[in-house]
């Protein structure tokens, strides 16, 4: 079956949550800075990411099938916290969200007869942590390229008291607020 959209992302957790809803895409990653501006609030920050990633992949493609990017941030109070830089990072991030709710907010930006974006935003709560256990954790290598150096859907979900909102939005794709988009564009999932 032909590809219905391109997904402007290398993520493996992206690429898993569209085969979950059987969506058949092509993978065609881009690359932006994703330094947040001076005084940029975290919901304009991974809305103007998303729609910069699906903006340079059709820049880089032209016209032809929907390209679907997304950008994914754990937000602290105001605190843009993003992928970790190396292992003291990746400590000091965990350390941070030990024992606090903060939020993850992930937009998403689909381009195709029209420009449509969505954004989900969850509470996550962390149970208290450990040195032990923050050390462990790094050891597993997963926390080293996720935003807020954790992965819900992994051994980092030992972590998480409780959420509130959407779990594969966590992940880096809301589903909900994809269908949604998907179907405007008359992409039809069913």
């Amino acid at each position: 079956m032909p590809a219905q959209l391109i997904l402007a992302s290398a993520s493996p957790r992206r690429q898993e949550l569209l085969d979950q809803i059987q969506v058949n895409y092509t993978v065609y990653p881009v690359d932006i800075d994703e330094t947040p501006l001076p005084g940029e609030a975290p919901l304009a920050y991974v809305q103007r990411l998303a729609a910069g990633k699906s903006a340079a992949c059709a820049a880089q493609l032209g016209g032809g099938i929907p390209i679907l990017a997304a950008d994914t941030a754990v937000v602290l109070d105001t605190l843009i916290i993003g992928k970790p830089k190396d292992k003291d990072d990746a400590l000091a991030i965990l350390r941070l969200l030990s024992g606090k709710t903060h939020q993850v907010y992930t937009a998403i930006s689909l381009r195709g007869r029209e420009h449509g974006q969505a954004v989900s935003v969850t509470e996550v709560t962390f149970r208290p942590l450990t040195e032990r256990e923050i050390d462990a954790y790094w050891q597993t290598g997963e926390p080293q390229d996720k935003a807020g150096s954790y992965a819900i859907q992994g051994r980092g979900g030992l972590f998480v008291a409780s959420i509130a909102g959407s779990f594969s939005g966590v992940v880096g794709l809301p589903l909900f607020e994809t269908g949604q988009l998907l179907a405007e564009q008359g992409i039809d999932i069913f």
